[in-house]
């Protein structure tokens, strides 16, 4: 394809910019998509405001959908074709250190090391650059942009039915939401499950819940709004932590013992503590939700009861997003009913204040080429 600029959130020491940049080029193994929509997520507001540590300058952007607009060299035949409609995984698999061989891209140490931590793709550089040359390091595949350079292992071809733009929060909300179900609670099927913070990926994990078979889905939030948001993605019931003690609410809604499982979506110490003090004996508190702080739990209580703590980060993607796509598709699921706000990249900025104030229910998603 001819080569030009694009347009991409760039985010340095002096702020966050939208920017002019070179449309990239497509390495070995890797393909070119041009992004129609990309989620706004809670990591992007901690990189932002330098809770999350970044090499910078980078462009951010991680819940990304668009089309595959070019092949790099190397690509494996399993690549969806040139033109197909895509959503990538925020965590992208080397496909070749200890990690992926058996099967755990969640725990890929190339992604991790290389770029989580220097900000580059896995041959040690980024496809970014400012038209002077300057680096531009990428957090996933950078998908604040017109254009993103993904490898081949993270996309994956929509069902025809999912939309271009809203379906970018298929890549990180509901496959984190679908991997914590699935991996982390080992399945809710019959089980009463509770939901803390019903922000973008509580809602997921709300609706993927319900989807996979949990008999009573609890919404915990401290604002009515998302409740009634929450209540209409399929929570059975709602608790606002504001107006009660949730905990003693949860248990009251399960005579007394607690629920089976509960998911902790904010990533507070006091969000922590709330989900795993209203897990009953036996069962389990799954954390999704990433922060700066620490907690501190009773350790006698959690022997005695015997509350398993198993933390959840994105999902094994090469196996994972293609059974969560099959689950959407075969359960009509729309994404764009957990959608609530959809903006240009020029908003960015706006729409991360808003995030920070608790003004977004739901999703944000940045419909790039608007």
């Amino acid at each position: 394809m001819s080569r030009g600029d694009m347009k991409a959130a760039v985010l340095d020491d002096a702020g966050l910019h939208i920017e002019s940049i070179p449309v990239p080029t497509p390495g070995v193994g890797e393909v070119l998509v041009e992004v129609s929509g990309c989620g706004v997520c809670h990591s992007d507001l901690h990189v932002v405001r330098g809770g999350i540590p970044v090499a910078k300058p980078l462009v951010l952007g991680h819940e990304t959908a668009g089309t595959v607009v070019e092949h790099g060299p190397g690509v494996p035949p399993s690549t969806p074709r040139v033109g197909s409609r895509i959503v990538a995984s925020f965590v992208m698999p080397c496909g070749f250190c200890r990690e992926c061989e058996r099967g755990r891209d969640d725990l890929c140490l190339n992604f991790f090391k290389m770029n989580r931590t220097d900000g580059t793709l896995y041959d040690g550089t980024s496809r970014l650059a400012r038209p002077d040359g300057e680096m531009l390091h990428m957090f996933s595949m950078s998908g604040m942009a017109q254009y993103a350079v993904v490898p081949a292992l993270a996309v994956f071809e929509l069902p025809e039915q999912m939309p271009s733009v809203e379906s970018a929060l298929l890549g990180c909300a509901t496959l984190t939401a679908y991997s914590a179900v699935e991996h982390g609670a080992g399945g809710v099927r019959g089980k009463n499950v509770a939901v803390v913070a019903s922000g973008g990926v509580g809602l997921n994990l709300i609706q993927m819940s319900r989807i996979m078979g949990a008999e009573k889905v609890i919404a915990i939030d401290i604002s009515d709004e998302k409740i009634t948001t929450a209540l209409g993605a399929g929570a059975s019931d709602g608790v606002n932590g504001a107006d009660t003690d949730p905990v003693a609410a949860v248990k009251e809604l399960t005579d007394g013992l607690g629920v089976d499982v509960a998911f902790e979506a904010l990533g507070t110490p006091g969000t922590f503590k709330q989900a795993f003090s209203m897990v009953r004996s036996g069962g389990c508190t799954v954390p999704v939700g990433l922060n700066t702080g620490d907690v501190c739990l009773p350790i006698n209580g959690m022997v005695r009861s015997q509350v398993g703590i198993k933390g959840s980060y994105g999902a094994r993607s090469r196996v994972d997003m293609p059974a969560l796509l099959k689950i959407l598709d075969d359960a009509k699921f729309d994404p764009r009913s957990l959608v609530s706000t959809t903006a240009s990249l020029d908003e960015l900025s706006t729409i991360l204040d808003r995030l920070e104030a608790g003004q977004i229910e739901g999703r944000a998603v940045i419909d790039v080429q608007r």
